[in-house]
This record gives structure tokens, C-alpha cells and sequence, in this order.
């Protein structure tokens, strides 16, 4: 572990902005940049969002614009704030320590970014980035030899997890799931029943989903049902069969759509590359997951109201927990790592609620600073613990200014920083060093 002590004489031209040796001019530069690209980000983010909303004309006349700046201003902010006091930094320093290229720099950058960008949206943020400095800490342990690696270990988190959440919350498998005891389940199966009698006699139009789940209702038309169970117009088999078609479809479409832009970018070039939007491997694995998740807990939820012959909340920590196997088939240590974040959010604002956990004002603003900072600092000391998905965020919101940091001076606080940069060295102009270059340049 680099030590906190240790401190190399370097400026922050030959370590940070190599690219110009003005502080201020290397701030215009990666404030353009960022605000560019916040912009692209936001914009078509912002609008999608509103169509999907059906947002009304008025919104788009007077708040669309706003919103999509505040949050662009945010952005840009938190990239250009942290060039900024990354010279402030050494300029009150004198020097550079482990901790001040990344960390220190990045946590008052951060901390004012944050406080630009819409209440609304802060929480979110928050959690994110919380999530992806959990991780980076991970790594940054695994990589020091001071966590173990445990096989599998995402699938065990997301088995707990989902536990937890299905014995709070029981959302995402449907609203049958929630155990009601304030009437009788025959009593509501009898409404049901007449409901269903009143609708055969209007005449429907067959379509492809009614026909399929005409066929799973002919498969399973037989099969039981407990009279525990909320699912009064399925039996226990066909409401496993068909949730697990349900969300098999969901997370097939979901992956689809994502693989879309990539496919159309191509589709003049490479127009066979358009059948891997529909046959591809993630398609396939992120709807076994879901499809399985849904079918094992809705199963198992079943099965213990079969045995026990009563429904309790008890049952969803069991079932909540052996569907999150489910997760073998699409293996995330980010989803994982999410969800958990937003448990634990969750209980502790409920904690709040129940008045039995402090609440902390700024809290989420404070974390969020922190978390972004603790990014920053494997961002510019061991970019190989920081997620690789956040690493290539950072290049675009600094035009891949980020890569062109000195990192090999900054091997010598003992963390590899130069380890995916071996071959880069900075071009340096003698004229504005403290120290001679590895490699000087002769400049006209």
C-alpha cells in the first residue's frame, strides 16, 4: 500500500495536464470537452424520458431545457472542477502525495458538483456511485491480497439480497404475492370465477400472446392450486409457466434494445451483424434470468403454502433466496452490488420513518462526494480496480485527456499506476518541468 506520506516534487503539468503546460488553459479545454459531451448525454436522455412520460407541451416548452442544463452543468462540473483543484491542490501543497492527484482533488470537485444538479436526482447519483466505489474498494483489497475472492460470490449476494427485499417488498413478482389476510381467499376466487364467466361471452381477438397463453392454460388446465394462493385465475403450475415466459420475454427485448444502436451503426458495412441483434448469447442468458428468478420464486412460494397450508411473510426470505440462483445465468457483480446499495438505503430510510435511525442532513451529498472521490483515486492510481464501464465514461467526458496522465512518476507510491500505460510517455516540454523528462523533447 502507497504510503501516505510519501511525495514526489512534480508540478501538475508533467503529472496531469501533459497536454499543455497552462493550468488555465488545460481547464478551458477539459470544460469544453466535458460540457460537450454532458450535453449528448443528456439531451436524448432527457427527451426519451419525456415521450415516455407523455409529458405535456408545457413541459417541453419551459422545463425540458432547464433540466437538461442543470444536469449537463453538473456533469461538466464535476470533470473541469476536479482539473481545477488538482492544480489548487499542488499549488498548496507544493508537492503531490498519494492521496492528492485523485482523492483530494476529487472530493471538493465532487461536493460543489453535486449541490448543481436537481434534489431530485441526487439520491440516484448517490447510490450509484456508492455501489461503484463498494466495488473499487473490493478490488482495490482483492488486488492488495487483503480480501479473498469467494467463487460465485456475486450469485451468494444477490441470493441474500433478494431475500431481503422479497420479505420487504414484493414488487417485482406481482401483486399476488403479497400476503392479505383480511378476507377469504374462496370468497375472492368465487369473484374471480363470475368475473371470468362474464368476459368468455364477449367475443376476444386471438393474437399471438392470447394464443400462447391459451396453450400454457390447455398444458396446465388440470393443475392445482392451493387456496392460500392470490393467483385466483391460474393454478400453481401455469402461474410459474407464465411468469417465467413473462419475464423471459422482458429481459430478451431488454438486451435487444440495447444491442440495437451497434447493430444499425453497422448494418451497411456488416448487415449479418443484424442477426446477432436477435440470436445472441446475453439475450438469451439475461431472460433466463429474469424468467427463472420470477418461476423459482413464485414456485417455491407456492410449495411452502402447499406444505405449511398458510401464507407468510416467511415464506419470501426462502424463495427470495433460491431464486436468486437464478443469477448463474447472467453472473453481475454490478447488479449485485446495486441492489445491495439500494437495500441498504432502503432499510435505513425506513429506520428513519420508524424513528429508530438518525437522519443525517446532506447525507446524500456528502456519500456521493466520497464515493466519487474514492473513483477518482483509483481512476488515477490503479485504473485496473475502477469498473471498466466508468473508466470509458471518464475518457469520453475528458476527450480521453484522462489517459494521458504522467503515470508512470506516480509508480512510485506502489500501486501500479502505470500498469495499462507502460508505453505512454508524456510529451513534455522541458521549459515548464521541475523535473528533467524521461524521454525530453526538443521544442522549436
Amino acid at each position: 500500500m502507497a504510503a501516505l506520506s510519501k511525495s514526489i516534487p512534480h508540478n501538475c503539468y508533467e503529472i496531469g495536464h501533459t497536454w499543455h503546460p497552462s493550468c488555465g488553459v488545460s481547464f478551458v479545454q477539459i470544460t469544453r470537452g466535458a460540457l460537450e459531451e454532458s450535453l449528448k448525454i443528456y439531451a436524448p436522455l432527457y427527451l426519451i424520458a419525456a415521450i415516455l412520460r407523455k409529458r405535456k407541451l408545457d413541459y417541453y416548452l419551459h422545463k425540458l431545457l432547464p433540466e437538461i442544463l442543470q444536469s449537463a452543468s453538473f456533469l461538466t462540473a464535476n470533470g473541469a472542477l476536479y482539473m481545477a483543484f488538482f492544480c489548487i491542490l499542488r499549488r498548496i501543497l507544493g508537492k503531490f502525495y498519494s492521496w492528492s492527484p485523485g482523492f483530494g482533488a476529487a472530493l471538493p470537485a465532487s461536493y460543489v458538483a453535486i449541490l448543481i444538479e436537481r434534489k431530485s436526482r441526487r439520491g440516484l447519483l448517490t447510490i450509484y456511485m456508492a455501489n461503484l466505489a463498494t466495488e473499487t474498494l473490493f478490488r482495490m483489497g482483492v488486488a492488495r491480497g487483503t480480501i479473498t475472492t469467494l467463487r460465485n460470490g456475486e450469485v451468494l449476494l444477490f441470493c441474500i439480497t433478494a431475500a431481503m427485499y422479497m420479505f420487504f417488498f414484493r414488487f417485482i413478482v406481482g401483486k399476488e404475492e403479497i400476503p392479505t389476510h383480511s378476507y377469504s381467499p374462496e370468497a375472492a376466487y368465487a369473484k374471480v370465477e363470475q368475473k371470468t364467466e362474464k368476459h368468455e361471452e364477449k367475443p376476444r381477438r386471438m393474437n399471438i400472446i392470447a394464443l400462447i397463453r391459451k396453450l400454457v392454460d390447455s398444458v396446465c388446465k388440470h393443475g392445482p392450486r392451493h387456496r392460500c394462493c392470490k393467483h385466483y385465475e391460474d393454478n400453481c403450475i401455469s402461474y410459474c409457466i407464465k411468469g417465467f415466459i413473462r419475464m423471459f420475454s422482458v429481459g430478451y427485448l431488454i438486451q435487444c434494445c440495447l444491442r440495437i444502436p451497434s447493430a444499425f451503426r453497422h448494418l451497411f458495412t456488416q448487415p449479418s451483424r443484424l442477426f446477432s441483434l436477435f440470436y445472441n448469447k446475453e439475450n438469451f442468458q439475461l431472460g433466463a434470468f429474469l424468467g427463472s428468478f420470477v418461476s423459482i420464486y413464485k414456485g417455491t412460494s407456492c410449495f411452502l403454502r402447499w406444505v405449511r397450508n398458510l401464507d407468510d411473510e416467511l415464506h419470501a426470505i426462502i424463495a427470495g433466496f433460491l431464486a436468486g440462483v437464478s443469477m448463474m445465468f447472467y453472473k453481475s457483480t454490478t447488479i449485485s452490488m446495486y441492489l445491495a446499495s439500494k437495500l441498504v438505503e432502503t432499510m435505513y430510510f425506513k429506520g428513519i420513518e420508524a424513528g429508530k435511525v438518525p437522519y443525517f442532513p446532506h447525507a446524500d451529498t456528502i456519500i456521493y462526494s466520497i464515493s466519487t472521490a474514492i473513483c477518482f483515486q483509483a481512476a488515477v492510481m490503479e485504473v485496473q480496480t475502477l469498473r471498466p464501464s466508468y473508466w470509458k465514461f471518464l475518457l469520453r467526458l475528458t476527450k480521453g485527456k484522462f489517459a494521458v496522465m504522467n503515470r508512470k512518476v506516480l509508480d512510485v507510491f506502489g500501486t501500479g499506476a502505470s500498469k495499462h500505460f507502460k508505453d505512454f510517455i508524456p510529451r513534455l516540454d522541458p521549459r515548464y518541468t521541475t523535473v528533467t523528462p524521461e524521454l525530453p523533447i526538443e521544442f522549436s
